[in-house]
This record gives structure tokens, sequence and C-alpha cells, in this order.
């Protein structure tokens, strides 16, 4: 008859329902707390722009008086079309879209647009041309396996914003790939 009474006791399996209930809410409410203070903390770093009449305000140059006239000031010179010269602006240029086939395999064809960055406007007219042949040179050793995946890209990037630095005398200080197509 023991063996009888003992097949008819269940085993328990596992903790109770209300264990499990319990365990749950503390895993929701340490998920909404995480949430919560993630939330927050991305919020606080946010600059919002600014309404009414600072919006105006934020929006008029700094270089320019109550009148509506340009100051000089600042170490800046103003060119005859009001462009600045100097005083550290970057200044972006858009070079022509590179078209080329790659190292290897040599089927595949390339298509990337880019944009340099300048620390000053460049003063030389043949410095676009110059880091354009340069950059299609550079693009035309590259291998497929080179430029796979995210790593492969910043080493492209990379690549590119010192072949730009080099060839305009330190003034390019970041290259932005606009484009990149691989046909």
């Amino acid at each position: 008859m023991a063996t009888a009474d003992q097949a008819i006791a269940p085993a328990k399996s596992g903790p109770s329902i209300v264990i499990q209930i319990a365990i749950l809410l503390v895993m929701t409410a340490a998920a909404v707390g995480i949430g919560w203070f993630s939330g927050s903390y991305l919020n606080g770093t946010v600059v919002r722009a600014p309404a009414g009449a600072e919006a105006e305000a934020a929006a008029k140059p700094a270089n320019v008086d109550a009148h509506g006239a340009e100051a000089g000031g600042h170490g800046e010179t103003k060119g005859e079309h009001g462009e600045t010269k100097g005083g550290g602006n970057p200044q972006l240029l858009d070079l022509p879209p590179i078209m080329t086939n790659i190292a290897a395999p040599s089927d595949i064809w390339l298509r990337v647009e880019l944009s340099v960055i300048f620390d000053e406007p460049p003063t030389d007219p043949g410095m676009a041309d110059a880091i354009h042949q340069d950059l299609l040179a550079f693009v035309r050793t590259v291998k497929m396996h080179q430029i796979e995946g995210a790593s492969g890209f910043q080493h492209l990037k990379a690549d590119l914003g010192e072949r730009a630095s080099i060839r305009s005398g330190g003034h390019a200080k970041e290259i932005l790939i606009r484009t990149l197509l691989f046909e």
C-alpha cells in the first residue's frame, strides 16, 4: 500500500504561481524604471529650439548689429559677396562623383559621392581637382574584402580622409561619404 500512496501524490515541479507573478511584477517594475531613467537622461541632452522672440534672436548671426549691418570683428574679413574668409569657420566642398571599377574583383564598379570639410576656404582653385584625382586613384586600388562590413567602411573613410588631408596640406579636416554604391 505504501507504493500506491507514493504514486498518487504528485511531486512538486517548480515554484508556485504566486512566486512567478511576484517575479514578473519585480521585472516589470525594473524595466519601467530603467526606461524612465534612460528617457529622462536622453531628454535632458536634447537641445530644443527656442520659441518666439528668442528664436529670432538665436537665428540672427552674432556679427550683425541691431540695424542689420554686418560687423567685422573677431579676426574675420568679409569677401565681396559676404562669405567669411578665415576665422576658423569650416567650409564644405562637394566633389564630383567618382565612378570606377575596384582592384578585385575587377568586374565590380563603385560610385561614391564625397564632400570635404575644410578648416578654411581653399585658396588654390585646383585643390579640389587634385583631391578628387588622388581619391580616384586610391579607390581603384581597393579590394572588395577590404571594405566589407562596418569596420571596412570606417577604414575606407579614414583612408580617404588621410589622403585628402595630405593632398590639401592639412586643410581638409574630414571626408563625408554621401553615397557609396557597388554594382
